[in-house]
C-alpha cells in the first residue's frame, strides 16, 4: 500500500478544510489509519485514528469536537474533516498505515506515510 495525501491549502481562522489520503494497492481495509502532523520547529503529533471497519475513531485533546476522520474502503480513502480551524493547527499533515486493528497515537507505530500536505491557516 502506498499513501498519498491532498487538500491542503490557505484557509482563514475558522474556515474549513478537508483532506483526502489515497491508497494504491490491495488490503487498504487491513489497515488502522491515521492523521498527524508536524509545525515547524516541532516534533510530529498524532491528529486522529480509525480503525480498520471504521466504527471507531480517536482524537487528540487538541482537534476534538473540530476535526473528523473517516474512510471509504470501497475507494480506499481516508478523510480529515477540519472545522473551526485556527493558527495552530497551521502544519504539515500526514496520513499513516499501519496493518492492525488498533489505533496508535505515537508515529513509531506506523509502517507507511504519505508525502505530506501543507496547512496554513492565517489569522
Amino acid at each position: 500500500v502506498q499513501l498519498q495525501a491532498s487538500g491542503g491549502g490557505l484557509v482563514q481562522a475558522e474556515g474549513s478544510l478537508r483532506l483526502s489520503c489515497a491508497a494504491s494497492g490491495r488490503a487498504f481495509s487491513w489497515y488502522a489509519m491515521a492523521w498527524f502532523r508536524q509545525a515547524l520547529g516541532k516534533e510530529r503529533e498524532f491528529v486522529a485514528g480509525i480503525t480498520q471497519s471504521g466504527r471507531s475513531t480517536y482524537y487528540a485533546d487538541s482537534v476534538k469536537g473540530r476535526f473528523t476522520i473517516s474512510r471509504d474502503n470501497a475507494e480506499n480513502r481516508v478523510y480529515l474533516q477540519m472545522n473551526s480551524l485556527n493558527p495552530e493547527d497551521t502544519a504539515v499533515y500526514y496520513c499513516a498505515a499501519v496493518p492492525t486493528s488498533s489505533i496508535f497515537t505515537t508515529p513509531e507505530r506506523y509502517d507507511l506515510w504519505g508525502q505530506g500536505t501543507q496547512v496554513t491557516v492565517s489569522s
